[in-house]
């Protein structure tokens, strides 16, 4: 609650997100965000940019109508993370912020932010900006920006040039986010899916993950009755059918993952949901669990076919993990896409063909694959990067760089290329084989629920459709 005798504060909360591919996502961190500015008495007002059609039309009509204290800006992605199509979404964070800082302050904040969080604010002259989860800072910065109190020693709280800004709280516990303001139909009909987050935190040690920078190593589990009431809230007052759980991994803590599967079968929910799962920790019982209480598909964070790939990357589990859960999945009837990653440290010609036998062999209903790596600071895979000099051990990181080197990268597409070109069912959206953004499109408009890739196993092969979108051929690198 607001404290005694300090007024309330007219909050322009900003979604910034405009990518739709491969389909539009609910802005969770900023409905996280929004139950806390919310309890605390201020006026909000919310502007989701994703489906606006003239986006500084929309900024400039919402600041004007509402005439804001505060302008928040929440930023979920620096960029698509696909080389060699890679689009940055900086741009767009600056129109938003030059749009807002005449009208009132802006305060930036998401998981983009929290990752380059000086060079944001300099790239785009916003007043300030919250590292880490924000739920617990922002009351209070709020109030110390509506009353022009200095902001410094607030957890986590970044301004222009403040080099002894203190290090973010992480909370202890994972609250429910505020859907009211947010038009959840909408991404249900076009994305295919709620999402819903059951945890934060990732203990595992993957040498190019953010989870671990941006919300800590240790896990904080939602209690699963709190899980199921606002999936209860979902089917009931949003029409929801269908859920993503956008946790990096679902499946881990195992035994937390059982409870909420027992919970969602005792509570009779009646919908489909998909998630992100490790293969070190699946068991027939948890399979079993998940499909019971609706669960129609997993993708599974496989990375490699290859030992000494797997290993290279800091991978918790083995190739006979990844054959035993996908084996498990298909027994339990769930459609499987395995991810991987090629141009990791190590990675060459055998290491490739690895990771093709393993997925020729499992035969699942899609391989989602992405050449090249993203760099972020704060990974072991930076400080790969620096020792290689593909980065400065000083360079900013806002806009994208790639691991490995420009020339083995090319090298490795070729071949990447070519292998997925044979396959039907392997996508890699950086090289447009087997997928497109018209493509994608053309899916989207028949309203499919859960994941696209779903569907491509369940219909005839992409080259099809892409044959009937005048399309034809991999891109070139």
């Amino acid at each position: 609650m607001r404290r005694k005798g300090v007024p309330g504060v007219k909050v322009l909360m900003i979604s910034a997100n405009r990518e739709r591919d491969p389909s539009p996502v609910f802005p969770l961190g900023l409905a996280y965000l929004a139950g806390p500015v919310e309890r605390a008495g201020h006026e909000t007002r919310l502007l989701d940019l994703c489906f606006a059609a003239d986006v500084p039309e929309a900024v400039r009509g919402a600041v004007e109508e509402m005439r804001p204290d505060v302008v928040l800006v929440s930023i979920r992605n620096l960029d698509n993370v696909t080389w060699p199509v890679c689009r940055s979404y900086v741009e767009g964070v600056r129109e938003v912020v030059a749009l807002c800082r005449d009208a009132a302050p802006v305060v930036l904040g998401g998981s983009a932010f929290s990752l380059e969080p000086e060079s944001f604010l300099e790239a785009t002259g916003a007043r300030c900006g919250v590292v880490g989860e924000g739920e617990e800072v922002v009351g209070p910065l709020l109030e110390r920006i509506a009353a022009g109190l200095p902001l410094a020693g607030l957890p986590g709280v970044v301004e222009p040039g403040g080099d002894g800004w203190t290090a973010p709280r992480t909370p202890a516990t994972v609250g429910a986010p505020s859907r009211g303001s947010f038009d959840v139909s909408r991404y249900l009909t076009e994305g295919g899916a709620a999402n819903v987050q059951t945890k934060r935190g990732c203990p595992f040690t993957c040498v190019y993950c953010t989870y671990p920078v941006l919300e800590g190593s240790r896990v904080r589990t939602r209690p699963a009755a709190e899980v199921v009431r606002e999936l209860r809230t979902l089917v009931d007052e949003h029409g929801v059918d269908y859920v993503e759980f956008c946790d990096d991994i679902f499946n881990f803590p195992e035994a937390a993952a059982r409870e909420l599967c027992e919970a969602m079968i005792a509570d009779g929910l009646r919908l489909s949901w998909s998630a992100f799962v490790n293969p070190g920790h699946l068991d027939a019982r948890l399979v079993d669990l998940m499909a019971r209480a609706g669960c129609d598909a997993v993708e599974i964070g496989t990375d490699s076919g290859s030992p000494a790939m797997l290993r290279s990357l800091g991978k918790s589990f083995t190739v006979e993990d990844v054959r035993a859960a996908s084996r498990l999945c298909r027994d339990a009837g769930l459609a499987t896409a395995h991810y991987l990653l090629f141009g990791g440290p190590g990675e060459d010609d055998a290491t490739v063909a690895e990771s093709v036998a393993l997925m020729d062999e499992l035969a699942p209903e899609a391989v989602i694959v992405m050449v090249g790596i993203r760099v972020y600071a704060g990974t072991d895979l930076h400080a790969t990067a620096v020792r290689e000099g593909v980065v400065r051990a000083d360079q900013c990181l806002l806009e994208p760089v790639f691991y490995p080197d420009e020339s083995r990268l090319r090298k490795i597409a070729e071949r990447v290329a070519e292998l997925a070109a044979a396959r039907r069912t392997w996508i890699v959206p950086g090289l447009d084989v087997n997928t497109s953004s018209g493509v994608l499109e053309m899916l989207r408009r028949r309203h499919p629920r859960g994941p696209l890739w779903k569907v491509l196993g369940q219909r005839e092969s992409w080259r099809g459709r892409r044959r009937a979108a005048g399309e034809t051929g991999p891109r070139a690198v």
